[in-house]
C-alpha cells in the first residue's frame, strides 16, 4: 500500500505547524485501554465488525476505528484513512496480507460486492490481521489527536488559540478526556478540511472545543464536551443535503456521544 508523500509526513510535519503548541504525547499505558473503547464504539466490539460497510456510505469502514476506504478511482467529501493506518502499520513493523501491499484502492465498488464477498478468504484473512493489530492501531489513533492540536490552532487567529488550547488541555489532563478526544478526532476529524462542512459549518474536534467555555476539569469537562457535540452534529444534520437523509443517524451518533458524560479511567 503506496501512500502520498502528504500522508507520510502526517504525523511528524504538522507538530511543527504553531511554534508555541506543546506536543500532546498519550502515554503507552494507555493505549490499550484506548483501542477496546473504540472498538466498542464503532463495532460493538465485534470480529465481524471490523470489516463493514454501512448502508446508504460510499466506502468501506475497517479496523477498530472504522477507517474509510474509497473503491478504486473515487474519492469522497470524508478523509481516508484506511490507506493511512496500512502505511502506519506497515511503518512499526505490521506484516500486510500480500494483496493489502498492491492495492491502490478499497477492491469492492459497492456495498453488495463487499456484502456477497464477506466471507471470503481475502476478507477472512483481513478481519484477522485487523484483530491482530489492534494496539497499532490505537497508536495511529493516538498520533492523529498528538497532531491535531497544533493543526487546529495553525488554522486559527491569535485571538482565538489561547482558548482552544486552553479547552484542549483541559480534556487531556486526565485519561478520561483523552479517551474523549482520540475517540472524537477519530470519529468525526479534527474540522480542517473546507469539504468536510456543510453551508459553512464543520463538526470536527475543533468546532466542539470552540463550543466550550468552561475552566473546571473533570465532570463537567465532560458534560461540556458532550454538549458541544451534539449541538455541533445537530447542525450538521440540519444542513446536510436532504437526499443524505443524515437524520437516520443522529440517534447513534448521540448514543457514542453519551459514553463521553460516562467515561471513567
Amino acid at each position: 500500500m503506496k501512500a502520498t508523500g502528504l500522508v507520510l509526513g502526517l504525523f511528524c510535519a504538522f507538530a511543527q505547524s504553531v511554534p508555541d503548541a506543546a506536543v500532546l504525547r498519550v502515554p503507552s499505558r494507555q493505549i490499550r485501554a484506548l483501542g477496546l473503547r473504540i472498538w466498542q464504539n464503532e463495532c460493538r466490539g465485534s470480529y465481524a465488525g471490523l470489516t463493514s460497510w454501512n448502508r446508504g456510505e460510499e466506502f468501506a469502514s475497517l479496523g477498530i476505528g472504522h477507517f474509510i476506504w474509497y473503491p478504486e478511482g473515487r474519492s469522497g467529501p470524508f478523509q481516508e484513512s484506511f490507506p493511512m493506518l496500512l502505511d502506519f502499520l506497515e511503518r512499526h513493523g505490521a506484516v500486510l496480507p500480500e494483496w493489502l501491499t498492491v492495492a491502490t484502492g478499497c477492491p469492492w465498488a459497492s456495498r453488495e460486492e463487499f456484502l456477497k464477498d464477506f466471507g471470503s478468504e481475502r476478507m477472512r484473512r483481513l478481519r484477522r490481521f485487523l484483530s491482530r493489530s489492534v494496539d497499532l492501531q490505537a497508536r495511529f489513533l493516538a498520533a492523529r489527536l498528538e497532531s491535531a492540536l497544533p493543526r487546529m490552532l495553525a488554522s486559527l487567529p491569535e485571538s482565538e488559540r489561547r482558548r482552544v488550547r486552553f479547552q484542549f488541555e483541559r480534556l487531556a489532563a486526565r485519561p478520561e478526556g483523552l479517551y474523549v478526544l482520540v475517540d472524537y478526532v477519530n470519529f468525526k476529524g479534527e474540522g480542517l478540511k473546507p469539504q468536510e462542512a456543510y453551508g459553512g459549518h464543520a463538526w470536527g474536534l475543533l468546532q466542539v472545543l470552540q463550543g466550550m467555555n468552561g475552566a473546571a476539569p473533570g465532570r463537567e469537562a465532560l458534560h461540556e464536551f458532550a454538549d458541544s457535540a451534539d449541538f455541533v452534529l445537530t447542525r450538521r444534520v440540519r444542513h446536510s443535503p436532504p437526499e443524505r437523509r443524515e437524520e437516520r443517524w443522529l440517534t447513534g451518533w448521540r448514543r457514542r456521544i453519551g459514553t463521553y458524560r460516562r467515561a471513567r479511567a
